[in-house]
């Protein structure tokens, strides 16, 4: 535990408090600290919880990792997942997806994973951070705030009353957590509640013919099979309601279950869970200076594996939003946080609902048709239907709204990925240095104190300087998609707007200048 720096009395001082230790709080935490801003972790569990829960995260996840430098240090614990595939009781393919590699975000687009060594490397990148200071054993008891900030009483291990104020605070506590009951805040329930019982496996051995991703879409019992991260596996089964706990998650009960994949010479039973999955979304994710991110904002079924990401996504949208507002810029930018997440995690929670129903489909006659259907759809060579997420819009972005995609690039020094060439704070991107140099310099100027950086590339002329070589060939094509000449790029590496001329990026940069009302 890091020492307790800033203290006055019995009260810590942190610019932010982040109530609940999980990854969504674990990545806040550690990308706050990154910004050099004082962060106290407030963890009412004494210890790391040690079993995985979620199973999968995707390259834009990555690609916060990479930001956090501890990319390289996830791979030990992930296996690259190439597709996922649907198939009936009587093992038809129904659909077989490809996930790209890499994807959008220069990452692989799937990694199965296991937990524990995810958290484990975010735990241990917390810790090195001066200025973050874990406290574990600490349950959260009371809150409250005014105009400068926020003060919580928490109880420590020893039974003490420990007393922290922030100037924000941000609840990463989970569905059930204190700080969403402290506040009031009511949920929006999709009514979407299934009982399943999730199992998860230490292989001892390769297991010949074992599935690594498969969606067993079986009226009789729908399975989910995924491989959880090196020589690990889990089995979701999908029960009925009058389903007892007890009778579920016996052991051997649990091998007869498995018993056409995986037998005990093969594998340890690690876990069994009982879980009724449920999809809800808090109704405001902000009351004053206390806000709401990962499951204390949303839940969601697991049938897209989007769960822990979805809470990462939150953590790096905030991130540099109060970094932001601590250096002194309106806190009406926190307003733009659920303005900007909460239609993405509307849409990845009512699909996931969507997709649930069509794979745990229990009537049999209603299953066939399914299973015609899609089979029909494969031998007519249709490939499934890519899921594409939502751009943002409103809050803080004018055009655009999707991730400004990575690359390899090259610079005189280096070939690398785009972000740890140029780095992620505002970026102004162009293609081609004489559409940066259209700008007036009081624009420039105005948009370097924000920390923005100018970066070009010379994809029109072999004659122009440029500060990147598009060595992957990834910018070229966007920017011919696009038909955009410069954009300009957000901390998160999301756009903020894009431009097709110089005019256009000169109204674009002073539109930006204005919401953030810095004078040029």
């Amino acid at each position: 535990m890091n020492s307790d720096r800033h203290s006055r009395d019995d009260e810590m001082i942190a610019d932010v408090i982040v109530v609940g230790f999980g990854p969504t709080g674990m990545s806040l935490a550690a990308l706050l600290g990154q910004q050099g801003l004082d962060v106290v972790v407030l963890e009412r569990y004494e210890g790391l919880y040690n079993l995985p829960r979620a199973a999968a995260f995707d390259d834009e996840t990555m690609r916060t990792f990479q930001k956090l430098g501890v990319a390289e240090k996830m791979i030990p614990g992930t296996n690259v997942q190439p597709g996922y595939t649907w198939v009936n009781g009587n093992d038809d393919v129904l659909m077989d997806i490809e996930f790209e590699n890499p994807g959008r975000c220069g990452w692989p687009s799937q990694y199965m994973m296991y937990q524990p060594h995810v958290e484990t490397v975010l735990h241990d990148l917390v810790e090195s951070l001066p200025n973050v200071r874990v406290h574990r054993g600490t349950r959260v008891v009371g809150l409250t705030q005014d105009a400068t900030g926020v003060a919580v009483t928490a109880t420590a291990p020893d039974g003490a009353d420990r007393h922290v104020r922030g100037r924000y605070l941000v609840g990463c506590d989970g569905g059930s957590g204190f700080v969403r009951e402290a506040l009031g805040v009511g949920l929006d329930d999709y009514g979407f509640f299934e009982n399943w019982l999730v199992c998860d496996f230490h292989l001892r051995r390769e297991v010949p013919g074992l599935p690594t991703f498969r969606q067993v879409c079986n009226p009789a019992e729908p399975i989910a099979i995924v491989n959880i991260g090196p020589r690990y596996h889990r089995f979701s089964f999908r029960l009925e309601a009058e389903t007892s706990r007890e009778e579920a998650t016996h052991a051997e009960r649990v091998w007869e279950r498995v018993s056409e994949y995986l037998h005990p010479e093969d594998a340890d039973l690690v876990r069994t869970a009982n879980y009724t999955f449920r999809s809800a979304i808090a109704e405001r994710w902000r009351t004053g200076r206390v806000l709401l991110a990962g499951d204390a904002a949303h839940q969601m079924p697991p049938f897209l594996a989007q769960g822990m990401v979805s809470g990462i996504r939150d953590a790096r949208n905030l991130a540099w939003k109060l970094g932001m507002v601590l250096a002194g810029h309106s806190d009406e930018l926190l307003n733009s946080y659920q303005e900007e997440r909460e239609p993405h995690v509307r849409f990845i929670t009512e699909k996931a609902i969507e997709l649930g129903r069509v794979q745990t489909m229990r009537d049999v006659e209603e299953a066939k048709r399914r299973d015609a259907r899609m089979i029909a759809a494969r031998q007519a060579n249709e490939r499934p239907v890519k899921l594409v997420y939502p751009a943002l819009s409103g809050g803080l972005v004018s055009s655009g709204g999707d991730l400004f995609p990575q690359g390899l690039v090259s610079s005189p020094e280096r070939t690398a990925l785009l972000d740890d060439v140029v780095g992620t704070g505002w970026l102004m991107v162009a293609n081609g240095a004489p559409v940066l140099d259209s700008l007036s310099q009081a624009t420039r100027d105005a948009f370097a104190a924000l920390g923005g950086r100018e970066v070009t590339f010379g994809l029109t002329s072999m004659f122009e300087p440029a500060d990147l070589s598009d060595t992957g060939g990834v910018y070229a094509r966007w920017f011919t998609g696009t038909g955009c000449a410069a954009v300009i790029v957000r901390p998160d590496s999301y756009i903020y707007g894009l431009a097709r001329d110089a005019d256009e990026l000169a109204a674009l940069t002073k539109e930006l200048l204005g919401q953030l009302a810095v004078p040029v």
